[in-house]
């Protein structure tokens, strides 16, 4: 079931109005929850249900007994069932995800293996939201086993953590320190916050529908035949395809904080206005905040972060991008998309460049400015990796772009004007908006009629330059 779609909106209302006819029975409302989110699940296709019912079980058994063993059991058989659960959750997603990506991968190095059928390929369809909720059940296990969070015995609240339809498939990836407390009072109608996550769903859709949709329109027909295109519209491609996945993503990150909030429970940011940050590492802790800070708590600082010398510091920032550039998806693409973010992390690690202590909201300097379009345009080539079927049209495709060649520019039907304002109107109001809590966070700043006005241009736009329906980008993730 699509955030843009009209089952959508007649599935979010229907719930809500259920959802706080129970009010004061948090009980029946986790039931509630569990129901529409397996519903939610399995309107792609019902048989997927039982891989994340089978995810949440073993992390749920595995929580209890980490937590009930703690004190009695050895701390060798508490890390074996620790181990024991990561690697059912994260087998779960290696076999669907990655089996016949490195079974392809080798045997195109070692031919002879793929004689008489020694590595078979298996013909499964990716489940969707796989990659996001088997972390999220990961997570919690680790967390119990170091001791951070307490194992839930209730499987109701539970299951409905793990499956929690707005954060279900694309994120954010939720830990249980934060989410599942949530399912275990009762939670209130509060008018203020339901409002407010009308707003989120409202500038969601916005990016979602508005910027990401007929971005991809541009986009397509440009990598459809690049080989053909121009520099220029090869540029303008690349550029607007950071916005598309941009609006895309975080369009989606919005409209799920927003649904949560209609509920009356909060979830956290995945973005904040990542294109004005200053540099590459300012970005990365802006940009799918869920997944790098993830990666950072149970893969960089295990690793030993920076805390052991230069090198191994260098170390661990490509280990930890490399993954994410295989977590995103089973094509070498990715791989260099990591590797190429690595890089680009290389040369601030080695002048010993820590985090920017600037606040995001100070004034900026020309050298601000600067660092603010250079780091959009290594974010522009690395997305083109991210964009390619293989590496090899990668590299074609960045080299056609930097030939110089500035024929007339490819300027499809109508919408590619409005498409720039719309981009220019989001990230003037990013601007203006960017110490606040989200970019309609309009309260106590401006008058009422303001506020109003802004929000009917949102919805008109949505309804006159919608472009054509596309299906979200990280639900192939």
């Amino acid at each position: 079931m699509l955030f843009n779609s009209f089952e959508y909106l007649l599935f979010l209302p229907t719930v809500f109005v259920l959802y706080w006819l129970l009010n004061d029975r948090y009980k029946v409302q986790n039931v509630l929850i569990l129901v529409a989110s397996y519903v939610f699940y399995g309107w792609w296709n019902w048989r997927l249900l039982y891989l994340i019912t089978f995810s949440s079980f073993v992390a749920y058994a595995g929580g209890l007994l980490l937590d009930t063993g703690k004190g009695k059991r050895s701390e060798s058989v508490r890390r074996t069932v620790c181990a024991l659960t990561v690697i059912l959750n994260m087998g779960i997603l290696g076999v669907f995800k990655y089996y016949n990506f490195f079974a392809e991968s080798l045997t195109a190095l070692f031919p002879s293996l793929s004689e008489g059928g020694f590595i078979p390929l298996i013909h499964v369809i990716l489940p969707v939201g796989i990659s996001f909720y088997t972390l999220q059940s990961v997570a919690y296990v680790i967390d119990v086993y170091r001791g951070q969070v307490r194992a839930t015995k209730d499987p109701v609240a539970f299951f409905s953590f793990i499956s929690f339809f707005p954060q279900l498939v694309a994120g954010p990836i939720e830990r249980a320190g934060n989410l599942l407390p949530q399912f275990l009072k009762p939670r209130r109608f509060d008018y203020d916050m339901a409002v407010d996550g009308c707003r989120r769903i409202l500038w969601g859709l916005f990016k979602k529908v508005v910027i990401a949709d007929n971005c991809a329109v541009y986009v397509n027909e440009v990598w459809s035949d690049y080989s053909a295109q121009g520099s220029t519209t090869l540029a303008l491609a690349a550029v607007l395809f950071a916005f598309q996945i941009y609006g895309d993503f975080s369009g989606y990150s919005d409209i799920a904080i927003g649904s949560a909030r209609l509920l009356g429970i909060r979830i956290m940011d995945n973005f904040r206005m990542p294109f004005l940050s200053r540099n590459m590492a300012e970005l990365w802790r802006r940009w799918h905040i869920s997944l790098n800070t993830w990666f950072r708590d149970y893969v960089y600082i295990p690793l030993g972060g920076s805390r052991e010398g230069r090198w191994k510091h260098i170390r661990n920032i490509f280990i930890v991008f490399l993954l994410s550039g295989l977590w995103h998806g089973a094509n070498w693409t990715f791989v260099a998309w990591g590797l190429f973010l690595a890089l680009c992390f290389v040369p601030r690690v080695l002048l010993g460049k820590g985090k920017d202590a600037r606040d995001f909201k100070d004034n900026r300097t020309l050298q601000d400015w600067g660092g603010t379009l250079m780091t959009f345009v290594l974010f522009v080539i690395s997305f083109i990796f991210f964009r390619a079927p293989d590496i090899g049209s990668a590299l074609q495709y960045i080299g056609h772009t930097l030939s110089f060649a500035l024929p007339r520019l490819y300027y499809p039907g109508r919408m590619l004007t409005p498409t720039l304002c719309a981009i220019l109107f989001m990230m003037v109001t990013e601007w203006l908006q960017r110490s606040r809590a989200h970019s309609l966070d309009f309260e106590g700043r401006c008058p009422a009629v303001v506020r109003l006005a802004v929000y009917y241009l949102l919805m008109a736009m949505i309804v006159l330059f919608s472009g054509q329906a596309q299906t979200f980008i990280y639900f192939q993730f």
